[in-house]
């Protein structure tokens, strides 16, 4: 069975449609992507499958648990880097990412942690409270909370927001790394030239729905890069991205 499937998910918020109709699946070892403008419906998606938020209607399967019915074994499984980075105030860098350990039962746990400290440069910073770190270090510490537990499945919700052109760098040649190691990733991200590397399946959403589902190499083969096809589908849609 596919680690993530989904099938006909509509979201709805009253009488708006967040998603419509939702369909698609991601393969075992895969790294897929899903770009949209604001507004499309991706971190609503992601809330869903990641049992943070509920679907009108549809299914979804993420390693053959339902989401929506435990969303706690879900979490356990999986690695999430939300779209806002939101470590609590109230504990300090080290802090926070021991706690995670804990929770999920990490093994050589103060390893593990120094490890990603070390990966972000977090050592000048792991004694300061989450509240006041900056946003880019916020970043940091979701994304080693995260990879923290080594999860065949991440979801990756804008990963690259807020980190400077070293870090950017840094972070795509581990998600490489994870690649060649067969780990699933499902990634939502603006930046589509770092995506088109990275992703081998993606799906383009747009005002909820899906307007287009393939792979970087077949839908790029008449030498456009993917943000240049991404343009051209939006603004066919009827929006600008």
């Amino acid at each position: 069975m596919a680690p993530i499937i989904v099938r006909n998910v509509t979201k709805k918020f009253g009488d708006f449609a967040a998603l419509d109709s939702v369909s698609f699946e991601v393969e075992e070892g895969s790294f897929f992507g899903c770009f949209g403008p604001n507004g499309a419906g991706k971190s609503t998606l992601l809330r869903i499958m990641t049992g943070q938020t509920i679907a009108t209607a549809g299914e979804v399967s993420v390693l053959g648990l339902d989401p929506a019915k435990v969303p706690l074994e879900v979490k356990r499984a999986i690695g999430i880097v939300p779209e806002v980075e939101s470590p609590p105030s109230y504990l300090t860098a080290s802090e926070f990412l021991h706690f995670v350990g804990s929770v999920r039962k990490v093994s050589d746990l103060d390893g593990k942690v120094d490890q990603w400290i070390e990966f972000f440069d977090l050592q000048g910073s792991k004694g300061t409270l989450c509240k006041d770190l900056s946003k880019g270090m916020r970043q940091k510490l979701m994304l080693s909370a995260a990879f923290l537990h080594e999860p065949k499945l991440l979801f990756l919700d804008e990963p690259f927001i807020n980190l400077d052109p070293i870090y950017q760098r840094k972070l795509k040649d581990y998600l490489f790394q994870l690649k060649d190691e067969r780990r699933t990733i499902f990634l939502n991200s603006h930046i589509l030239d770092m995506a088109q590397k990275l992703c081998d399946e993606f799906i383009i959403l747009n005002r909820g729905r899906v307007l287009h589902k393939g792979n970087a190499v077949s839908m790029t083969e008449n030498g456009e890069d993917l943000e240049t096809v991404f343009l051209k589908l939006v603004a066919g849609d009827g929006q600008s991205s």
